[in-house]
């Protein structure tokens, strides 16, 4: 199967501490691969250089064919690569609906010519964005909050709301960061079912998760980190069986 996502020996320190210490995995194009390892492993640290928020000091990145090593996030979400983070952020004061439209890719608001006379390509654009968000809004059941502001959301409707920013960027690949963290179980249950949807529609995902449930029903392949390093990848009873697993995650037997 073609790799979308390829990470070659990623190295990465901060200040003579080794966080990353040589990543090697790759991510199937039209997978649903889960990134797995115990707290501390450099799981969120790989998702920052990934997505060009850290630069590494070694090792590279490529998505498709194309070296991605030490973009900037706003390149790499205009060639495909966007990711959520573990903590759903957003502006107090702007509604879901807003929120939604801010994420749009080739926003008219962004040229200041369009943005001050509202020339006919730049509203035929808007109404595009408009209908891209109800559309998102209605596919993951936030037509009804559509009005409200994020801060009167509940923390798995923010979670949703960062879901859908993403998909309004139109990503050929989706990085998320523990989407079901803090959120209640049937949330978290919709959640799981949204992700698995927009999977089966074709889209790549990567998916940091601690609940060893949710990823065996999710994820295949399976990417297993420990100490800054890949330990194996495979499927989830693979890695599971694995003894190296079994130790990073329970304590090497004496």
């Amino acid at each position: 199967m073609t790799a979308l996502l390829t990470v070659s020996d990623l190295k990465l320190d901060f200040y003579g501490v080794h966080v990353l210490r040589g990543v090697d995995f790759a991510v199937p194009a039209g997978s649903f691969t889960g990134l797995i390892g115990p707290n501390g492993a450099g799981k969120s640290t790989l998702f920052n250089v990934v997505s060009g928020l850290y630069r590494p000091k070694g090792g590279g990145v490529r998505l498709g064919e194309t070296e991605t090593t030490g973009q900037p996030p706003e390149k790499l979400v205009a060639a495909g690569l966007v990711r959520s983070f573990q903590l759903a952020r957003g502006f107090p004061k702007l509604s879901v609906f807003q929120h939604l439209m801010l994420y749009g890719a080739d926003q008219p608001g962004e040229n200041l010519f369009a943005a001050m006379f509202g020339s006919a390509s730049a509203r035929r654009r808007e109404a595009e964005l408009a209908e891209r968000a109800f559309g998102i809004a209605r596919r993951l059941r936030l037509d009804h909050v559509l009005d409200n502001p994020v801060t009167a959301l509940s923390g798995g409707q923010k979670k949703l709301v960062e879901i859908g920013r993403a998909l309004m960027a139109e990503p050929k690949i989706l990085l998320l960061d523990e989407p079901m963290a803090g959120v209640n179980p049937s949330l978290a249950d919709e959640i799981a079912g949204h992700l698995t949807a927009l999977n089966r529609d074709g889209l790549t995902i990567c998916l940091i998760e601690h609940d060893m449930a949710l990823i065996k029903r999710l994820c295949e392949p399976v990417v297993v980190m420990a100490e800054g390093r890949t330990l194996t990848q495979g499927s989830f009873e693979e890695v599971a069986s694995d003894i190296r697993v079994q130790e990073a995650y329970l304590g090497r037997r004496h």
